[in-house]
């Protein structure tokens, strides 16, 4: 059997959340309670079920619970196009987490094997009008979701131009060292490159089936200088760098390269960028983009992904948060949704499984409880 859900979910020791167990079922599930009770650290575990370092980009150590801080776990049976596998994720003492699939310690990559997922979070709201460092991890989450090794080279990329940044600011004279180091940034980035030349693409194709009621958006891929990047091959880059290493030496960094491009959308019927639109529709296109990704996961993965949506409901005007239901249960994706209350979400009726969560004495509590059809 096709789809990708979790059935149970264990913590122990993260953040709010001493102990915690849920059972559920392929359909959404709406977390409700108060703010602060621990809802979207239960989203924040689920996000460790994928390559990463989560939805909040925590270290380790603070995603432990204090006083303890003894370390955390989070277990989770997850059906796969068919396959039930137990995932268990953990870090001692903010130490690096480890994963461990069916018994086996694996990478983090492999836990793109098994399931996809895709997040929103209140903090992405002005994804459109910051800078673009948070549009490039926007968007390599986009291409980590279709494609799980792209953290890998993406982690390559990094650290050779981290090595080529401390020849920059020492002012190191040597060719040598610095055609090695350049060579290995330009392969790593020309990788780097496609994956999101590729996921635009991808993105693009499943944008065309945008539910009417969210915006259509255009997206490319600019360098600093403003125009749009196509492709670029790894011979070039690397005579880029080389070309630019004077001009890189005296602003002591590197000045081009793939962690200097920008993710840019405009919203279609307006001709507008979405910098330029209303706080409504940059948070709509931002949805058309998260939806269209699910949409497309669906035809490559074979199951649409693990949605997690924090306080999504809340921000969206009744037609929108009925538009945005209605797309749930039509590409039957296991969304995971948090908001403070039960009526955010009373229209799913029994397309969808509800919990409360509170906190008592400094611990988060979860509690199955019933929406109203």
């Amino acid at each position: 059997m096709s789809g990708l859900w979790i059935s149970e979910l264990k913590l122990s020791h993260l953040r709010s959340h001493l102990n915690a167990k849920v059972t559920v079922d392929a359909r959404p599930v709406a977390l409700f309670g108060p703010n602060g009770a621990g809802k979207t650290n239960l989203l924040e575990a689920i996000s460790f079920l994928s390559p990463g370092r989560g939805l909040r980009r925590a270290a380790m150590a603070d995603v432990c619970r204090k006083p303890e801080q003894i370390g955390w776990k989070v277990q989770a049976s997850i059906q796969s196009n068919g396959t039930l596998h137990e995932v268990v994720t953990r870090s001692e003492s903010g130490t690096s987490r480890t994963v461990t699939i069916d018994g086996k310690t694996r990478p983090q990559l492999a836990l793109g094997q098994i399931a996809r997922i895709v997040w929103l979070v209140p903090v992405m709201d002005r994804l459109w009008i910051e800078g673009a460092e948070g549009r490039r991890r926007f968007l390599d989450r986009l291409c980590l979701s279709f494609m799980p090794s792209h953290g890998e080279v993406s982690l390559k990329y990094e650290k050779a131009m981290r090595e080529r940044n401390r020849l920059l600011k020492d002012q190191v004279p040597d060719p040598v060292w610095y055609g090695a180091l350049e060579r290995q940034m330009a392969e790593a980035g020309a990788q780097v490159h496609r994956n999101r030349l590729s996921a635009i693409a991808r993105l693009t194709g499943a944008l065309a089936h945008t539910n009417p009621a969210f915006p259509v958006c255009e997206l490319t891929l600019e360098g600093p200088e403003g125009p749009e990047l196509g492709e670029i091959d790894a011979e070039s880059l690397a005579m880029a760098f080389a070309d630019t290493r004077h001009r890189d030496i005296a602003a002591g960094r590197s000045l081009i390269g793939p962690h200097r491009s920008d993710l840019v959308a405009v919203y279609t019927a307006k001709n507008l960028p979405a910098r330029d639109c209303s706080t409504g529709e940059q948070k709509a296109l931002l949805l058309s983009v998260v939806l269209a990704n699910a949409r497309a996961l669906q035809e490559d993965f074979g199951a649409p992904p693990l949605l997690l949506l924090d306080e999504v409901a809340a921000h969206l005007d009744t037609d929108r948060r009925s538009a945005l239901y209605d797309e749930i249960i039509a590409l039957g994706v296991q969304a995971w949704m948090t908001g403070t209350g039960a009526e955010l979400f009373d229209s799913l009726g029994g397309h969808c499984q509800g919990f409360r969560v509170t906190e008592v004495d400094g611990k988060s509590l979860i509690e199955t409880s019933a929406l109203s059809s």
